[in-house]
């Protein structure tokens, strides 16, 4: 049995340069962060007494006698690719949020089940490999319109500067802060949960088609990384100054795609704002999932009462990355 643990993340700046028909061109840059709310996979060999081969169980259960009859296209891509059809496997997910809601949930359980089936064979992956496998599954086996720093955040953990080459190559940088710095930022953020989930790859593709049209946006974007780190590592520049930029963000990230945003979302931005939000954004490709809001500590409860009606989930920053969190190697091959 092995179990691995992948975390989620949240984007702040740069999102949509981590597009490859953006940074084959221009290069891309984030700013992000895992957190400690995650994705968990266990992985085992499944005992030969059933008629079923293969037992994959998340919000479906599917017993099947083939990778190629396995529905997800995730575990059909990744047994597919790491031909697992040879012995029967049992997976169970279970993540801490709900799946399509913009903390790059597909990428989390995409870099889990690589790891956990070369954890289930004996098999060390490095975390620069295990992103490079989650980016090539998502992009190239299943044909997702999905960027490249969601697969680099699940895999590697932590607060980073992920920059993005010409060739396909990236870069983590990890950023360094003082304690207090980073437990007043943190304290600033609060995340909410709009209760509507869209299909991220329907998103990005609209604003994958935009891009030669919204350049000076994206590169504006692009901007706003260093600047947010300068003000971050800048202990007398004011915190609030990270959230006014992430105001001006959402405004470039609105401006790439008319399914950014819709009238719901909108509504629920102006009327925290009106009550002490600085800045935010919709996480994610857009169109709903989590809402990051930007406000002061004090401020925090009457944006909560502003908001009664969404979920509100307190999150800490987290600094691993992917881990095999259980162990219990038998039957190995």
């Amino acid at each position: 049995m092995i179990i691995t643990r992948t975390p989620f993340r949240i984007s702040f700046f740069g999102g949509g340069t981590d597009y490859p028909a953006w940074y084959q061109e221009h290069g891309g840059v984030v700013l992000s962060t895992s957190i400690d709310k995650y994705c968990h996979i266990s992985c085992r060999y499944l005992p030969p007494f059933f008629e079923h081969k293969h037992r994959i169980v998340y919000s479906l259960i599917e017993n099947v006698r083939s990778v190629e009859e396995i529905k997800h296209p995730a575990v059909r891509a990744v047994l597919g690719w790491a031909g697992c059809d040879d012995r029967g496997l049992e997976i169970h997910h279970d993540g801490d949020l709900p799946a399509r809601s913009g903390l790059g949930s597909s990428s989390s359980f995409t870099v889990g089940l690589i790891y956990a089936i070369a954890a289930l064979r004996g098999k060390y992956i490095s975390k620069d490999e295990l992103a490079a496998q989650a980016i090539h599954m998502e992009q190239q086996i299943i044909k997702e319109n999905v960027g490249s720093q969601d697969q680099i955040s699940a895999s590697f953990g932590g607060f980073n500067r992920i920059d993005f080459k010409r060739n396909d190559s990236f870069e983590v940088s990890p950023i360094i802060l003082t304690k207090n710095r980073l437990q007043e930022f943190e304290s600033h953020l609060m995340l909410c949960f709009t209760g509507f989930s869209r299909i991220a790859s329907e998103v990005a593709k609209s604003k994958i088609e935009n891009f030669k049209s919204r350049r000076a946006e994206l590169n504006r974007m692009k901007e706003m990384v260093d600047e947010a780190i300068q003000i971050l590592q800048n202990p007398k520049t004011p915190i609030e100054e990270v959230g006014r930029l992430l105001h001006q963000s959402w405004l470039c990230k609105r401006s790439l795609s008319d399914k950014v945003s819709t009238p719901e979302i909108d509504y629920l931005y102006e009327e925290a704002m009106r009550v002490g939000a600085v800045g935010g954004k919709i996480l994610g490709a857009g169109g709903g999932g989590f809402l990051l809001l930007f406000v002061k500590p004090e401020l925090q409860s009457k944006v909560q009462d502003r908001l009664k009606h969404l979920v509100h989930v307190p999150f800490r920053f987290e600094n691993s990355g992917s881990r095999v969190v259980l162990y219990q190697p038998y039957g190995l091959s």
